[in-house]
């Protein structure tokens, strides 16, 4: 037992030696996560690393071209529908990654609303960050939450902030963001001033970003619906082991590949002309 109080009582000194030396340890933040790792933070799913998704994702293609594979007995077949099974988590992932930006992009003028609000009534702005977590929007709550944990553990606003938007993941946020970086470096009273311009700023550019969304809608649902339909055919004449053998030859597996090449092809080109800017990360 004494010896455990010993070294309890030598931690203890030891942080309060680094704290008054501005010396605590720098806080974790990856710099330059891979493409699954970026795409599950702008999903906004929390638990899950980009190795999870890929392993999900091989599992989820072996599993289902398994099945085909046992209920058509083709294994061209089996392997298509393998691989588009793959990539089935990815494409979930990314449709609720654009669903969360425009639900962000919607909610950050009321977000900056409150921040400016709360500058105005004398709060600084790390407490105006934290007071965003019981009364900002609800869907961005919880990164404010965490902020006001680690500001409170850390002290270092700044060091906070990267965590912030790590968290966030989201071009707006880095905007907002840097913002409050560079009022706090640089100081000066027309904070409360730049955060309601920059409130009317996003809010235009939400407005006119859903109405080119909107338009855009029928030929993205088009894309979608023309690529799926010849898949989904196959799949039901999977059940008709007569017909679905003959993809078994060297003739068959040609066939399914170049209606597969050619998929990609009319999706990617479709997605394209009818692509709306999107914003970079450009602060991250």
């Amino acid at each position: 037992m004494g010896v455990l109080l010993g070294l309890v009582l030598g931690l203890g000194l030891c942080l309060v030696w680094f704290t008054v030396r501005g010396e605590l340890p720098p806080l974790r933040r990856d710099r330059r996560p891979s493409r699954a790792d970026a795409l599950v933070r702008r999903a906004g799913v929390e638990g899950v690393n980009g190795s999870g998704l890929i392993g999900f994702c091989l599992g989820t293609g072996l599993l289902t071209g398994l099945v085909v594979l046992l209920t058509s007995r083709t294994p061209p077949v089996a392997v298509a529908f393998a691989v588009l099974a793959g990539y089935v988590p990815a494409a979930v992932l990314n449709g609720r990654a654009r669903r969360r930006s425009r639900e962000f992009a919607e909610l950050w003028p009321e977000a900056v609303d409150n921040l400016a609000s709360a500058v105005r009534a004398g709060l600084s702005l790390a407490e105006a960050l934290a007071a965003l977590g019981e009364r900002g929007p609800e869907p961005l709550r919880p990164p404010f939450v965490k902020f006001a944990l680690d500001y409170q553990s850390s002290g270092r606003f700044g060091d906070c902030l990267d965590l912030l938007k790590d968290r966030l993941s989201d071009p707006v946020g880095d905007r907002v963001v840097e913002a409050l970086r560079i009022a706090r470096e640089v100081g000066g009273g027309d904070l409360g001033r730049m955060l309601r311009a920059l409130s009317g700023f996003l809010r235009d550019d939400a407005r006119t970003r859903a109405e080119l969304e909107a338009r855009q809608a029928w030929s993205v649902n088009a894309a979608r619906l023309a690529t799926a339909a010849p898949w989904i055919v196959l799949l039901l004449m999977s059940f008709q082991p007569d017909v679905i053998a003959r993809y078994s030859s060297t003739a068959g597996a040609v066939v399914l590949g170049g209606g597969a090449a050619s998929c990609v092809l009319a999706y990617r080109l479709m997605t394209w002309l009818g692509r709306l800017p999107t914003e970079e990360r450009i602060l991250a």
